[in-house]
Protein backbone atom coordinates (compact mmCIF):
# COMPACT_ATOMS: atom_id res chain seq x y z
CA UNK A 1 0.00 0.00 0.00
CA UNK A 2 1.38 3.10 -0.79
CA UNK A 3 0.44 6.24 0.73
CA UNK A 4 -1.41 9.08 -1.49
CA UNK A 5 0.95 12.52 -1.40
CA UNK A 6 -1.25 14.81 -2.93
CA UNK A 7 -3.68 14.17 0.31
CA UNK A 8 -0.56 15.70 2.51
CA UNK A 9 -0.07 19.78 2.70
CA UNK A 10 3.06 21.25 4.44
CA UNK A 11 2.35 23.43 7.08
CA UNK A 12 4.05 26.03 9.16
CA UNK A 13 5.39 25.39 12.72
CA UNK A 14 3.04 27.63 14.03
CA UNK A 15 0.36 26.40 12.18
CA UNK A 16 1.41 22.85 13.52
CA UNK A 17 1.38 24.24 17.21
CA UNK A 18 -2.18 25.25 16.66
CA UNK A 19 -3.16 22.05 15.40
CA UNK A 20 -1.70 20.17 18.16
CA UNK A 21 -3.40 23.03 20.95
CA UNK A 22 -6.91 21.92 18.97
CA UNK A 23 -6.56 18.06 20.04
CA UNK A 24 -5.72 19.71 23.96
CA UNK A 25 -9.35 19.35 25.30
CA UNK A 26 -10.21 16.31 23.29
CA UNK A 27 -10.98 12.62 25.02
CA UNK A 28 -8.95 9.83 24.29
CA UNK A 29 -11.78 8.60 22.40
CA UNK A 30 -11.98 11.40 19.95
CA UNK A 31 -8.46 11.61 19.49
CA UNK A 32 -8.69 7.93 17.93
CA UNK A 33 -11.08 8.36 16.04
CA UNK A 34 -9.30 12.03 14.42
CA UNK A 35 -6.46 10.09 13.81
CA UNK A 36 -8.24 6.76 12.12
CA UNK A 37 -10.17 9.40 10.06
CA UNK A 38 -6.67 10.99 8.74
CA UNK A 39 -5.07 7.81 8.22
CA UNK A 40 -8.28 6.04 6.56
CA UNK A 41 -8.35 9.39 3.94
CA UNK A 42 -4.43 9.41 3.28
CA UNK A 43 -4.35 5.65 2.80
CA UNK A 44 -7.55 5.78 0.63
CA UNK A 45 -9.11 2.86 2.75
CA UNK A 46 -12.55 2.11 2.83
CA UNK A 47 -15.44 0.95 5.35
CA UNK A 48 -14.92 -1.98 3.99
CA UNK A 49 -11.19 -2.59 4.25
CA UNK A 50 -9.89 -5.71 6.12
CA UNK A 51 -6.65 -6.26 7.04
CA UNK A 52 -4.61 -9.22 5.30
CA UNK A 53 -3.73 -11.25 8.11
CA UNK A 54 -1.76 -13.63 5.73
CA UNK A 55 1.30 -11.19 5.33
CA UNK A 56 1.50 -10.95 9.26
CA UNK A 57 3.01 -13.01 11.87
CA UNK A 58 4.23 -12.87 15.24
CA UNK A 59 7.15 -14.92 16.44
CA UNK A 60 6.27 -16.00 20.29
CA UNK A 61 9.86 -17.42 20.71
CA UNK A 62 12.04 -15.07 19.10
CA UNK A 63 15.46 -14.83 20.05
CA UNK A 64 17.48 -11.39 20.46
CA UNK A 65 20.34 -10.82 18.19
Amino acid sequence: MKMDRTRVTKSSFKEADNHVNFYDDKTPRERLEAAYYIIKHVFQIDENYKMDKTITYTRKHAKSV
